[in-house]
Formats: C-alpha cells, structure tokens, sequence
C-alpha cells in the first residue's frame, strides 16, 4: 500500500506525521487555553499500522489533554507555589462531533472545532481502495 496520499492529507491539516518501526502517527493541537501562569493543550493523535501480509490497515485514535503551569497548596507539604503537569485521555471509541463535545470529557471548554471523524474515513477509504481491510482498534496495542 502506497502512503502518498495519506501524507498529503496530513499535511493539509496540518499535522505531524511520523513513522516508527512499521508504526504511523498522527499528531497535532487541536485547541488551547491560557490562564495567569497556567496552560492545556488539547491533541489529537492516531496511530496505524499497515500488515503487507494480512492486507489490513489498523487503526486507533484518542484526545489528550496537557496541562502545565504554577499550582499552590495541595499534598506539597513545602510552603509557597509549585510547578505541576498533568496528562489526561478520552474514553475508547472512535470519536465523532465537535471539539467542543469531546472537551466536556475534560470538564473544560474549548472554543476550537474539529470533525475527528475526517482523518479516519480518509485513512479508511485510501486502506479500501488500495484492497486492504480497515480495522479500528480502540487501544494502540497489537498495533
């Protein structure tokens, strides 16, 4: 399978694509927020393999969120302010809708839009044309 047309779709997101071992990942911000001294990222990433040998294409994606920034108080037992980074995922399952409902997974809200669905009925659609079968999967595991 050719992978011409996927980077080209990539690039007009635009977003990172990368290769690891036989592994493509797809990465790129999808929204931002910024507050006095903190900031959350919210990112987009999917991953896929392409199996020569059993003609299929597998596939994940999932939203993470960044945080990062000054906190004060909390477990610290130390007095004044601190340095704190967080990381947070979505649930599994292919992810449908606007930015702004898959952020209430976060609790916060973002103002950006984005149909997730686009990046994986293009990857799908290039998988069944070149006759390979396109297999969601809801962790990167196996992949």
């Amino acid at each position: 399978m050719r992978i011409d047309e996927i980077v080209k779709f990539v690039e007009g997101i635009p977003a990172d694509l990368k290769e690891k071992r036989g592994t493509y990942s797809i990465e790129f911000t999808v929204a931002e927020r910024k507050a006095f001294l903190t900031k959350k990222k919210l990112t987009y990433s999917a991953r896929f393999r392409i199996d020569e040998d059993r003609k299929e294409l597998r596939f994940t994606e999932l939203l993470k969120e960044h945080g990062s920034g000054v906190s004060s108080g909390g477990d610290d037992p130390g007095p004044g302010f601190g340095f704190k980074k967080e990381t947070y995922r979505t649930g599994s399952g292919p992810r449908e809708g606007s930015i702004e409902e898959q952020s209430r997974l976060f609790g916060a809200h973002y103002t950006y839009s984005f149909d997730f669905s686009r990046v994986r009925t293009f990857i799908e659609g290039e998988a069944r044309k070149a006759g390979y079968a396109f297999k969601y999967q809801l962790t990167s595991a196996g992949l």
